[in-house]
């Protein structure tokens, strides 16, 4: 991946978080593309422009399939970097243990980074968002019945650039409240991974937000101390880093591809 040895520059697939879709890598793409890189972004099952029911998507295998069918597609002498924010994390780990082979690098802006998914009851303490100080915050809805556990969820419009953009500018915050959807939590909640043998050998990079009000600094770390990276970066900003701070959170996610060298 390094270009003064005459390598292709490296093919970037982007990969959103719970609610969102494509749309929220926007400008990371067009910094991304107007300096040469290849750069994909993804929808995954119920979000953006898919039009899959977020009640009925029960599995993370359901919800991250568009991502695993690229990886399956994918030439077999190309390997990609992957970039997964907030929930796209359990995406990237889903896909680091099924595809060691196909990805370079693997890096966690603000995101959920559990080598085994949600497992144990120190899984939901560092990686389940805790926004219980903002009370009743989240639309829940029960796909499955109200005996059983709900099945999508979205933050309320009221809370949303409180929690999520309070350091974005408002045009984006404004974008994100027409285009947000519901996301399949049971979905998210349920991610398990036994673990691939070779998982442990695609380096990982993690991305801190300093003032992130849904995966809280604190909860970032913990992850950061038990599947410890090769790398950890800091940005100045709150959970949304691609409105936030784009030219920054381009600028590490470029450092980090150009840099990265364990394995």
């Amino acid at each position: 991946m390094n270009e003064e040895a005459g390598l292709q520059k490296p093919h970037f697939v982007l990969v959103h978080g719970a609610c969102h879709g494509a749309w929220c890598w926007y400008k990371i793409r067009c910094l991304m593309e107007t300096s040469g890189y290849k750069v994909t972004c993804l929808d995954l099952k119920s979000a953006g422009i898919d039009q899959s029911n977020p009640n009925t998507i029960l599995t993370l295998d359901e919800y991250n399939a568009p991502l695993i069918d690229f990886l399956s597609n994918l030439p077999h002498d190309e390997k990609v970097i992957l970039v997964g924010h907030s929930a796209g994390g359990l995406s990237l780990t889903d896909a680091i243990h099924r595809f060691p082979k196909r990805i370079h690098l693997a890096i966690y802006v603000a995101a959920n980074m559990l080598k085994h998914g949600f497992s144990s009851d120190q899984d939901f303490k560092d990686g389940d968002p805790d926004v219980s100080e903002y009370g009743e915050i989240a639309d829940l809805e029960y796909g499955m019945g109200l005996d059983e556990p709900p099945t999508s969820v979205i933050i309320k419009e009221e809370f949303r650039k409180r929690i999520l953009y309070q350091m974005s500018p408002k045009e984006d915050s404004i974008l994100a409240s027409m285009l947000l959807r519901a996301g399949p939590v049971r979905a998210f909640k349920g991610a398990r991974f036994e673990g691939g043998k070779d998982a442990d050998s695609v380096p990982r990079v993690y991305i801190k937000t300093l003032h992130d009000h849904i995966l809280r600094p604190v909860q970032q770390e913990a992850m950061i101390k038990r599947w410890q990276p090769c790398q950890v970066f800091e940005l100045e900003s709150d959970h949304s880093p691609f409105f936030s701070a784009p030219s920054l959170l381009f600028e590490v996610i470029v450092k980090a591809a150009a840099t990265i060298t364990c394995n």
